[in-house]
């Protein structure tokens, strides 16, 4: 034995599904038409985000965004992207809570992979404190886009 760690598995299965996310993009573009708009940047690293949102009743009927920043919150854009189609605004919200506790949790919470699907990939970023805002700045943009919506 040379006494390192035992590595996780999945930790790098998880980091091919960022890295691959991050090259795919799902949902990148503008959609046309929306209910709303929001803009976010993370000041402390300059990533950024244009996210729109269409709703048809009390459902996401399409999520579009344009962005720019690390691999990191170019991922958890297109997760959001990919899920957030026809899911209640009730369980976005919910599944928007449920990131920002896995996320605020710095690996103290099992991720829920139920709900969160493919969003369960970020778990390893909560160890990193200076990237959870990079990871949750387009489920923030999401949250603030629905509310603005409902208004």
């Amino acid at each position: 034995m040379t006494g390192e760690a035992p590595r996780d598995p999945l930790a790098g299965l998880y980091q091919e599904l960022i890295l691959e996310h991050a090259k795919r993009r799902e949902g990148e573009g503008s959609i046309e038409p929306f209910d709303a708009e929001r803009f976010l940047r993370n000041p402390t690293c300059g990533d950024e985000i244009r996210l729109r949102v269409r709703l048809d009743g009390d459902a996401v009927d399409a999520l579009g965004w344009e962005g720019q920043g690390c691999s990191i919150s170019q991922a958890s854009a297109s997760v959001l992207a990919e899920q957030a189609p026809g899911l209640t605004v009730a369980e976005a919200h919910e599944r928007i809570e449920a990131m920002r506790e896995l996320l605020r949790s710095r690996g103290g919470v099992e991720p829920d992979e139920a709900l969160l699907g493919d969003a369960v990939a970020f778990a390893g970023v909560a160890r990193f404190p200076m990237r959870v805002k990079c990871a949750m700045l387009a489920w923030v943009a999401l949250e603030e886009a629905l509310d603005q919506a409902a208004r």
